[in-house]
């Protein structure tokens, strides 16, 4: 698998964005309605509100691979206390608490916070002038 070694910044740009737009729809769904979905509505005030709030700023973010370390940062600690909020009272292993995506999304939004955006990013673009 050596090979791949020569696609890894690319494959670093590729995680971000897709991580970025599957996050994203979390924060259009609550606020935007789109895709229709449970959490709709969600007040601005309310834990779930915030944390759309971030779900929508931080995915078109980290799309685009714009300040994409503060934002992973912020987007990694959201879902850590999702994750403990949520999903660790009803039981100490993520398969039977539903906390599988959270806990994933908390350890790549970590990753993309101390790698940055990679090559196709913003942020790369702006450090090359």
């Amino acid at each position: 698998m050596r090979f791949l070694t020569s696609f890894s910044p690319d494959l670093l740009s590729v995680l971000r964005v897709m991580s970025g737009l599957l996050f994203l729809q979390h924060g259009t769904t609550k606020f935007l309605n789109i895709p229709v979905g449970p959490m709709n509505g969600a007040s601005i005030t309310s834990l779930s509100g915030m944390a759309g709030a971030i779900e929508l700023v931080g995915g078109v973010l980290l799309v685009l691979g714009l300040f994409t370390r503060p934002a992973a940062f912020i987007a990694s600690g959201t879902m850590a206390v999702a994750y403990f909020l949520a999903h660790y009272p009803k039981s100490f292993y993520p398969i039977l608490n539903g906390g599988e995506l959270a806990a994933l999304y908390c350890f790549v939004f970590l990753y993309l916070a101390a790698a940055g955006g990679g090559r196709w990013s913003i942020d790369a673009m702006r450090g090359a002038r």
